[in-house]
């Protein structure tokens, strides 16, 4: 089956002032977090609960807190059926056991993907001290691995059962001889990956020490390490994508418009408030990121198909961040899921940092988010959903109820003539249908 991903790419490239985005659901933690990695309990896929062994005087399942193995692989095949994400990043251990033992993705618009590297700085063990240390290169699992489960791959064929796409992460810490180390990393990986034909994007990680950088300059220095880096890598070893964090729209802008190929995407950091997650990739879609790769923000949501929904509908430009955390909200009053903060608490923007350890984000309250029914301010053709194109699933199913929103003659929806409010009715009413 052709995956959205290629489909998407080839649409980026060829047209640059799409609104096209790539989203990815990044399930490979288990590389960093080890056993809090899968998430709280407070999500399961409909499958619900995996039996478990606990002894009763240490602690019951409840007070456990974290799913198990089972129960984060049946969520990944759920994400994965949904359809709504064209990634899905896992670790090589399940990387083989959903791609090649399964065949999950075999039939399936999304494209597996595997972190094929693991560097000091997202070692996020519990008591360790390794994220305050400068990052150090290093490599779990190997292309053969990911590519097709052993040490070597049977490459008289391209054909290959596990995944063919990688994530390659660097750390700059504006230090000579760990940089130095790191990028001579890179180049053995980007050789090897040229060599069998393995397809990876790049993610750059601020500096997880103090690199004496002021904070608000560290754009600038990771802008220019990523053009200075890749300026000697032929189209051949080039990634197909960049993962980075957001640093505002002035250096997304910067970096996004030095080279209409380089397409950039940004990272989640820490999960933060629901308006937080919105906002993020509203505002960086807006500036140039045409990617986006949330982990912990999707892992910690109280559901998270609905809040994947909500963000593919922002980047579709037929929600506001605004009308998403609310639609997102009515969504869990009608499946009875108790939200971890009111409505208000959640239309909250707040500071985070992006380092790999979410114990470490600054957790300052910033702004609300404006009022429900007041005017959107004017962003644009690019964030206006009235340019959304409609499909045959949005149209109003027969012997329905009249809508309180504009209608075309065919029944679909008029994005062009509604309100934010009626816009907003709208995708409330059809997501209750979804998942209630």
């Amino acid at each position: 089956m052709t995956k959205s991903l290629d489909l998407k790419l080839a649409e980026i490239r060829a047209n640059p002032s799409t609104r096209t985005f790539i989203l990815a659901d990044a399930k490979d933690a288990d590389m960093a977090f080890g056993i809090r990695a899968t998430g709280p309990r407070h999500y399961l896929s409909s499958r619900g609960a995996h039996a478990a062994q606990f002894s009763p005087e240490v602690w019951t399942r409840e007070e456990f807190g974290y799913r198990n193995l089972p129960e984060f692989l049946d969520i990944i095949r759920e994400v994965t059926r949904q359809a709504v994400v064209d990634i899905m990043l896992m670790s090589a251990s399940v990387n083989e056991q959903l791609t090649i033992k399964e065949g999950l993705f075999r039939d399936s618009p999304v494209t597996p993907a595997v972190r094929a590297n693991d560097t000091t700085d997202v070692w996020a063990v519990r008591h360790g001290r390794y994220l305050g240390q400068p990052s150090h290169p290093f490599r779990s699992a190997t292309i053969d691995h990911i590519q097709c489960g052993r040490a070597e791959c049977d490459r008289s064929t391209e054909d290959f059962p596990g995944a063919n796409l990688g994530l390659y992460s660097i750390t700059f810490v504006n230090d000579l001889e760990q940089d130095l180390a790191t990028l001579q990393a890179f180049k053995e990986f980007r050789l090897e990956a040229e060599r069998k034909g393995f397809r990876y994007f790049l993610e750059v990680f601020d500096p997880n020490v103090d690199s004496g950088i002021p904070p608000e300059k560290l754009g600038e220095f990771i802008n220019d390490h990523i053009v200075r880096s890749l300026a000697g890598v032929t189209e051949a070893g080039r990634p197909l994508f960049l993962k980075i964090a957001y640093h505002g729209p002035r250096l997304m802008e910067e970096l996004a418009q030095y080279d209409p190929n380089l397409v950039v995407g940004i990272l989640g950091g820490s999960a933060g408030t629901t308006y937080d997650a919105f906002k993020l990739i509203h505002d960086a879609q807006k500036y140039g990121a045409r990617v986006a790769l949330f982990g912990r923000k999707i892992n910690h949501a109280e559901h998270q198909l609905a809040f994947i929904e909500m963000l593919r509908l922002i980047t579709d430009g037929r929600l506001t961040p605004e009308e998403a955390v609310r639609a997102y909200h009515d969504i869990l009053g009608k499946l009875k899921i108790p939200p971890k903060r009111t409505l208000e608490e959640d239309l909250q923007l707040t500071d985070q940092s992006m380092s790999y350890d979410s114990d470490s984000r600054r957790r300052t309250i910033l702004t609300p988010a404006r009022p429900a029914g007041a005017p959107a301010r004017a962003e644009g053709p690019a964030n206006d959903a009235s340019q959304a194109p409609t499909s045959a699933r949005e149209a109003e199913p027969a012997g329905t109820a009249a809508p309180s929103w504009p209608v075309r003659p065919d029944g679909t929806p008029d994005f062009e003539a509604m309100t934010p409010a009626q816009r907003l009715a709208y995708h409330q009413d059809r997501l209750r249908r979804q998942f209630g």
